[in-house]
């Protein structure tokens, strides 16, 4: 059990290790707390602490960095969110609440702004609905070559993906293919479309549209892209800012593995609580030992429950991330909501 001046000191150094990247002595601890101590008493609270672990030393200077142990220990007893500066609250509102037409211009502005605003890597998850059921299908041909489908769920969602197909469209496939998905995917939630989509639906188009097998895959992908959750990656060059050591093999396995999507929802897409934080070998991941990953969802009613994450180094300004990722997370909600009662 810590003491009270322990834990002030342990706060303090975390803090002013994090917002500065340099070693923390008993002086700078002294200026910053105004603890009623000389600065010998805090250079042996300081060795305290570092034989339990908390913190530890560097070869290159006096003063102390925080060890795994003691940002766990921080940020499940010590950390306050920050209070977000107005300048930030104000870009959050202003990109936020532009005027959307598509679901993917949303994630990906929120993802580059999380990217910004933190100057970490961000991870946006769009919402998953699994309840939604598929209302209405539409294929509209645009062009000899182009087709507009239009997906619309009993949420209100309507998504409108335009493809190219590789040879000249045949209206009477369009009917064909149109007929088929109304008839037997038209009622049934999103989960249940993208199983039939993998197990009936290709024998009905060889039986009745085989003209149109080509079609039948590019709109297959269309209706993936619609019921999956929606991702979003920015800010991958940051991690260059925070991994000076990284050596190359290991800097393209990491990029690699950020661009699967698969590997993406592995790390994020389980999160249920309001706030996790997973810190070095917490991850379960092994280019991310000498990473922190914040995670927190987002709630749009009945229209799903997304998730956004930030990936930056163990040092991260954890209770300004807190912060920033709480108010960004409403304004997502609300901007959602507003795209969807459009």
């Amino acid at each position: 059990m810590l003491t009270k001046r322990q834990l002030i000191i342990l706060d303090a150094l975390i803090r002013l290790y994090t917002s500065t990247g340099q070693p923390i002595g008993s002086k700078t601890i002294l200026i910053d707390t105004a603890i009623e101590a000389s600065s010998a008493t805090i250079r042996n609270e300081l060795s305290q602490l570092e034989k339990l672990g908390f913190i530890q030393k560097t070869h290159s200077s006096s003063g102390r960095i925080p060890s795994l142990k003691g940002y766990r220990f921080y940020i499940d007893h010590l950390m306050r969110p920050q209070e977000v500066a107005k300048d930030k609250m104000k870009i959050i509102s202003d990109v936020l609440g532009n005027h959307v037409k598509q679901m993917d211009d949303i994630m990906h502005q929120s993802a580059q702004l999380l990217s910004d605003l933190t100057n970490y890597t961000a991870i946006v998850l769009g919402p998953r609905a699994e309840t939604s059921r598929l209302t209405g299908f539409r294929l509209l041909a645009l062009n000899d070559n182009h087709v507009m489908a239009i997906i619309q769920t009993d949420k209100g969602t309507i998504e409108n993906k335009v493809f190219r197909m590789p040879k000249t469209i045949n209206e009477a496939d369009l009917v064909k293919v149109t007929n088929i998905f109304n008839h037997h995917l038209v009622g049934h939630t999103l989960t249940e479309v993208a199983r039939r989509l993998q197990r009936d639906i290709p024998l009905l188009i060889r039986k009745y549209a085989s003209n149109a097998a080509e079609m039948f895959l590019s709109i297959e992908s269309v209706f993936k892209e619609s019921t999956e959750s929606r991702h979003h990656i920015s800010g991958k060059l940051n991690i260059l800012d925070f991994s000076e050591n990284i050596d190359t093999q290991k800097l393209k396995s990491l990029y690699t593995m950020l661009d699967s999507s698969g590997d993406l929802y592995a790390l994020v897409d389980q999160i249920n609580d309001d706030f996790v934080v997973k810190i070095g070998e917490e991850i379960n991941h092994d280019l991310l030992k000498d990473f922190s990953l914040v995670t927190t969802t987002y709630n749009v009613r009945s229209y799903g429950k997304g998730v956004i994450a930030v990936l930056g180094p163990t040092s991260m300004a954890y209770d300004e991330t807190f912060g920033v990722l709480d108010v960004f997370r409403k304004q997502l909600t609300h901007t959602l909501l507003e795209y969807y009662l459009e």
